[in-house]
């Protein structure tokens, strides 16, 4: 028998050539092979008589061949195969390309059973390419409820059926892991009967009862996962802070907290008293003031004799923050630094130098942080903002160069508890739900392309009352198969022809990181009039002078992206404005952007999202920190997850410590799907 950890490439018939497209899948293993689970099924396990065969509607039917197959060579590379076939109802041609070998299999007067979809008219019918086998022999491709899996270019679904076919044969599938308590009280299929129904059901009912199994699986897993950190994070042993004195800070500011940030502040000031490290995440619109209680929090570190260190995604980001922070901190003493790329060798050295030597208390930077060369002399605590943006290791590598470090992490997506839970499920969480005094709505408008002249007017209004505007597109280059506004072309068409006395950038993903940079500080210097760009403004420096954002073809984002990229204005004293356009006038797309124009509450949109798209708009791939489900949805299966993180804390608490197969299998699988170390279970 062969092991779950082997490489297919033990199994016949999978040499280098063909593991690399499985590998194109994620498919390295025998394990990963079990686990590519199918996206859907065809059952065919109904037969029906040609004469009820529908167009263009795939079903199963057997039928006798009455005539020897025939090819013609229509020209170089094109030859066509056909015969004739019948059952007691009616005849049928079918049509073969460029498949002479396999067409050449039908045997003249035998019986087969085909699967396939007719085309035609009241003249005549034909059916291509089906896929066929004899009535006597055992049911492979017809007569079954047949898995469809996701593939690549080059792996054919038939292929993908047989390979994994060939893996259970071998090898085990993998273990148990769900104790048959909690399997009877909730009802789900054992494992073994699990992975053989999720590849080979007899039923659509038992495909159904699988797939809730692995999916309940997964969710327990991974919630088991996160109540075992939280459990090692709780009973590991820090200094507690004891200076939490904030009456300097607090006095320093030219403003007054709002009520969520005094809460989120009295969170940190727990976590950072009670003794164990702080895994805190402070969730908020934009403009909810975040930076003031990651502020405060610096401010208590360097108070208790310790360092910190804010990790932004983007050099003006973290310029910006630097310009903000070592004005607030420099009349209380506090020494601030600043750490980017674009900085020179000899501002790098005296930056670092200044932090192993203790002599700089905050440091502001981007991945540069990361480097062995940065390193500190009594790191206390690690903020990371725009979380979204750096992934557990990033986050995890920069807390190892310290002791008892303490992490903050900061977010301006607006997140669904449910799928915060998930996304940041190793953190406590604090929400932001207010906005500081002065600070604006949006006004928010939806129009079509009737409305170009005054949109134009509009802009033009703005800039000369000296304001500044953005103008968003869903592509970069001119693609006619999207038919959307590209910002390339957008921004010479305003530049040359709709505004050519005013000063017209663009600023898209594909520019090097140094021209972006270059460009977007320009803009918030006031040097520019209007920013064409693409979604690469999402997390940007904040130019309060800039009132306006047109946001071409609308309905191409979701509403959590849109909100996101409205939140580039009003960031100033000036009243701001965000408009819309679409051509769509499909109702449900008109009253989901509408959805958006109602109301500036990022939560209330992300929940909307989160109905009308999924979670897509939210995690985009691993690096956001959420762990990869393989058949689990958290926008669908939401009951489940439910349950799972019930039958998950319950567990925990009753037979945390066994060591069961079971507690075994739970804490390899845990491994796995985190990519890292997993805590231990006893």
């Amino acid at each position: 028998m062969a092991n779950l950890t082997d490489p297919i490439t033990c199994l016949p018939g999978i040499g280098p050539t063909r593991a690399k497209l499985f590998a194109q899948l994620g498919i390295h293993t025998l394990r990963d092979l079990i686990c590519h689970f199918p996206r859907d099924y065809e059952d065919r396990t109904k037969l029906v008589t040609i004469d009820r065969l529908e167009t263009d509607k795939p079903a199963c039917f057997r039928a006798t061949v009455m005539s020897a197959p025939r090819t013609s060579h229509v020209r170089k590379g094109l030859d066509i195969t056909k015969v004739q076939v019948a059952d007691h109802t009616a005849r049928l041609s079918l049509t073969f390309f460029n498949q002479k070998f396999t067409a050449g299999q039908l045997q003249y007067g035998r019986e087969y059973v085909f699967y396939g979809a007719v085309s035609g008219d009241f003249i005549g019918y034909n059916m291509t390419s089906p896929v066929f086998e004899a009535l006597d022999a055992p049911p492979v491709a017809t007569r079954r409820i047949m898995p469809i899996y996701p593939l690549t270019a080059g792996l054919s679904n038939a292929v993908m059926v047989r390979t994994i076919a060939a893996a259970r044969s071998v090898c085990p599938d993998p273990p148990e892991i769900l104790p048959a308590e909690l399997r009877r009280t909730y009802g789900i299929l054992d494992a073994e009967r699990a992975y053989r129904a999720i590849h080979a059901p007899s039923t659509m009912e038992e495909a159904a009862m699988a797939k809730r199994r692995l999916i309940f699986e997964e969710f327990f897993v991974f919630s088991a996962g996160l109540a075992l950190v939280r459990a090692l994070r709780e009973g590991k042993k820090v200094p507690p802070y004891e200076n939490t004195d904030l009456s300097p800070f607090l006095a320093s500011l030219p403003f007054s907290l709002t009520g969520a940030q005094k809460r989120a502040i009295g969170d940190i000031i727990r976590d950072l008293t009670r003794g164990s490290p702080m895994n805190r995440l402070v969730q908020g619109d934009v403009g909810s003031g975040k930076t003031m209680v990651a502020a405060a929090g610096a401010y208590l570190a360097v108070k208790n004799g310790r360092q910190t260190a804010l990790m932004a995604p983007t050099e003006i980001l973290a310029e910006q923050h630097y310009a903000s922070l070592s004005r607030l901190f420099g009349p209380l003493g506090l020494r601030t630094a600043l750490l980017i790329g674009s900085m020179t060798a000899k501002q790098k050295r005296e930056t670092r130098a200044g932090l192993a030597g203790g002599e700089i208390d905050l440091v502001i930077g981007t991945h540069a942080l990361l480097s062995d060369a940065t390193a500190f002399q009594n790191l206390g605590l690690v903020i990371t903002d725009e979380q979204h943006r750096f992934g557990v290791a990033q986050r995890s590598a920069l807390s190892e160069k310290g002791r008892d470090v303490h992490l903050l992490v900061m977010s301006a997506t607006p997140i669904p508890r449910t799928l915060a839970l998930l996304m940041y499920g190793d953190l406590e969480v604090s929400v932001l739900d207010e906005l500081p005094p002065g600070r604006q709505a949006v006004d928010t408008f939806l129009v079509g392309e009737s409305m170009r002249k005054r949109i134009n007017a509009f802009i033009r209004k703005q800039v000369a009352q000296g304001h500044q505007c953005y103008v968003v597109c869903p592509a970069v280059e001119e693609n006619q198969e999207l038919g959307v506004k590209a910002a390339s072309v957008w921004a010479e068409t305003l530049a040359q022809t709709v505004f050519p006395d005013l000063r017209v950038e663009m600023l898209h993903g594909q520019l090097k990181g140094a021209e972006k940079e270059a460009i977007m500080a320009k803009f918030a210097r006031g040097e520019a009039d209007v920013l064409v760009a693409t979604t690469v403004i999402e997390v940007g420096v904040d130019v309060p002078n800039a009132t306006l954002m047109v946001i071409e073809d609308a309905d191409r984002f979701g509403l959590s992206q849109l909100h996101q990229l409205r939140g580039r204005v009003g960031r100033g004293e000036a009243k701001s404005y965000c408009i819309l356009t679409t051509h769509n006038r499909n109702p449900e797309t008109v009253g989901r952007l509408k959805a958006l124009c109602a109301t500036n509450d990022g939560f209330r949109i992300a929940e909307e999202d989160l109905k009308l798209r999924g979670p897509g708009d939210f995690f985009g791939s691993r690096q956001s920190g959420l762990v990869g489900f393989r058949v689990a949805n958290v926008a669908t299966d939401l009951e489940t997850l439910q349950q799972a993180q019930q039958a998950a804390a319950q567990w925990i608490d009753r037979h945390g410590q066994d060591s069961t197969p079971e507690a075994e299998a739970l804490r390899e699988r845990i491994g796995e799907l985190f990519e890292r170390t997993a805590p231990t279970l006893n």
